[in-house]
């Protein structure tokens, strides 16, 4: 298509990166991606994937214990770490081989090196070689952040609690955002003492209040310690290998293993992005328009770098969106509003659209519908654990502008739930759907 080396090429070879590429070479051009790690990025390689396949693993904790109320002669169970590791593993490099595969199908070259962009067409290779590309795409993705203070080289954070050799006796857990929430929720199901230490008294910040403190409710109940307005002050590491943790308000804390799950930071750093004058923000973002384009005009920008909305389904829908708009001739933007998210803790929670305080500060006139209920399941089963459903809405126009839950299964439900809050559906005609029973899921359609 053009005089340079590449039509496109890609620095990431994460989900919105192979997404980009894919399509892209689909509609005729010629494409590379360097990947200095692994294809797949973050969600495959060290977030979404093996994190989910270990939930699933934890789950097995309260279903085999729960399965003796429903008649089945369970013996005592063991759990081994190593087991479930290594098949997780193992399901990772299975997954990076399909990325692989697929771009080798659509004629998308692989480098697997760093590379970085040393002009507005221009990127340098590790190996010493420079190639020139129409344009460039920036898929880096980002990195947990460490916070700074003495002895905080002796944590791990979430890229690393995949490999552990094996699981601690205790564990503290750095921060109160959807990776701490969901690793405790793991540690605890697995045998570990676990407790979150931050340094606000709020989790899960952008949640639905609610639900959020019937989560930290039921995490209590469980067993799993929190420390609120607690900075980190500094670590100790002793020869026996145990940490000693000082904590702001709190007394000093003996713990096997230290995780931070502080957030996450885009990964620019090094990138040689001032060569060809990309704007970064004070978070380290590229700075991007509608059309994920950077300051600089060949340029462009999409996922965790840009720091817009975290999420791998965001960035493959930017990867898309990019791929349609410039080599297919079909300009598309990606549309931000009612993005479904979710927490894989014990038990999960998700929500889409406006938390309940978002509507009351935005539209003045709410009507908030919830219903708190015990799970048929646990019901038998004995637990005390109760679910947790709130419908938001307009009290001007009766639509539903969120849905927010806390339940087995509330994910699974949600994403169908975030349709109607797409399609701006009314409360009357989730009152007119005729209810599943029984479901947890009628809950959605019974509440008055």
């Amino acid at each position: 298509m053009t005089d340079y080396d590449y039509d496109l090429f890609v620095i990431g070879a994460g989900s919105g990166g192979v997404r980009a590429a894919r399509v892209s070479a689909a509609y005729g051009a010629k494409v590379a991606v360097a990947e200095e790690h692994k294809v797949g990025g973050t969600c495959v390689i060290r977030g979404c994937v093996p994190k989910k396949l270990l939930v699933y693993g934890a789950h097995f904790a309260e279903d085999l214990n729960d399965a003796r109320r429903f008649g089945w002669e369970v013996p005592e169970c063991r759990f081994n770490w190593v087991t479930l590791r290594d098949n997780v593993l193992a399901e990772v490099s299975r997954l990076e081989g399909l990325y692989t595969q697929t771009l080798d199908n659509h004629g998308v070259e692989i480098l697997k090196q760093r590379a970085t962009v040393s002009g507005p067409h221009e990127v340098a290779l590790a190996d010493g070689r420079t190639v020139s590309a129409r344009y460039i795409l920036i898929a880096t993705g980002a990195t947990p952040l460490i916070p700074d203070f003495p002895g905080n080289q002796y944590g791990i954070t979430s890229n690393e609690a995949f490999h552990l050799e094996g699981l601690p006796k205790r564990i503290l857990i750095a921060g109160a955002g959807y990776i701490a929430n969901e690793f405790a929720g793991i540690f605890h199901q697995f045998g570990s003492h676990v407790t979150l230490a931050n340094r606000s008294d709020v989790i899960l910040r952008g949640y639905d209040e609610t639900v959020r403190d019937r989560l930290l409710q039921i995490s209590i109940v469980k067993g799993i310690d929190f420390r609120f307005n607690a900075a980190f002050r500094k670590v100790e590491k002793a020869e026996s290998g145990s940490l000693t943790v000082h904590l702001e308000g709190c007394e000093p804390m003996e713990v096997d293993l230290l995780m931070f799950a502080t957030g996450r930071v885009p990964n620019t750093a090094g990138l040689g992005l001032e060569n060809a004058g990309v704007q970064i923000d004070a978070r380290q973002a590229v700075v991007v328009d509608e059309d994920s384009r950077s300051s600089c005009d060949s340029i462009y920008a999409v996922g965790d770098v840009t720091d817009r909305v975290q999420l791998t389904p965001v960035a493959i829908r930017e990867g898309q969106a990019f791929a349609d708009t410039i080599f297919g001739e079909k300009p598309t933007r990606v549309d931000y509003s009612a993005i479904p998210s979710a927490v894989f803790s014990h038990p999960p929670l998700a929500g889409v659209g406006m938390t309940e305080s978002e509507a009351r500060n935005t539209l003045g006139s709410v009507r908030i519908f919830t219903s708190d209920f015990r799970a048929m399941k646990n019901v038998l089963a004995g637990r005390n654990e109760r679910s947790l459903y709130k419908l938001v809405v307009d009290g001007g126009t009766d639509e539903v502008v969120g849905i927010h839950m806390i339940g087995p299964d509330a994910p699974e439900i949600l994403q169908a739930a975030a349709i109607a809050v797409k399609a701006k559906l009314k409360k009357a005609q989730f009152d007119e759907v005729i209810a599943l029973h029984p479901t947890m899921a009628e809950e959605l359609v019974l509440m008055r």
